[in-house]
């Protein structure tokens, strides 16, 4: 997504973009913990093995409320979403993503307070 500087100009293109466009940030590994500029994107999780997607506290990250981050799983093992202490996911039926090219999106409701809606299991 563009970043826009007081005095930049707003082009078609350019604002086409911040409305159409999601930045992917592709993750391999078993662990990742979302940071600020995946705001507004996707993350990807390809792993062979169960991996996890941590919701970092405020004051780690401080996304906006209203915040949403599509997390996708595309590789074989299953993905979870992890609130680290003192973050609250709400959920149902679970925090995990259900299957392999399942996604969820994670919207910030509240400080600290997040809602996980999509192809969740328990």
């Amino acid at each position: 997504m563009t970043d826009f500087v007081s005095g930049a100009i707003l082009s078609a293109a350019a604002l086409d973009a911040a409305f159409n466009q999601l930045t992917i940030n592709a993750q391999t590994g078993t662990a990742y913990t979302l940071v600020f500029t995946d705001q507004g994107g996707m993350v990807t999780v390809t792993n062979a093995a169960a991996n996890t997607v941590s919701v970092p506290l405020n004051a780690t990250a401080a996304f906006p409320i209203g915040t949403a981050i599509v997390v996708a799983s595309l590789g074989a093992g299953q993905c979870t979403i992890v609130a680290v202490s003192g973050v609250t996911v709400n959920a149902t039926p679970g925090l995990k993503v259900r299957a392999q090219f399942s996604a969820a999106t994670l919207i910030k409701t509240a400080t600290n307070v997040w809602l996980a809606v999509g192809d969740l299991s328990a």
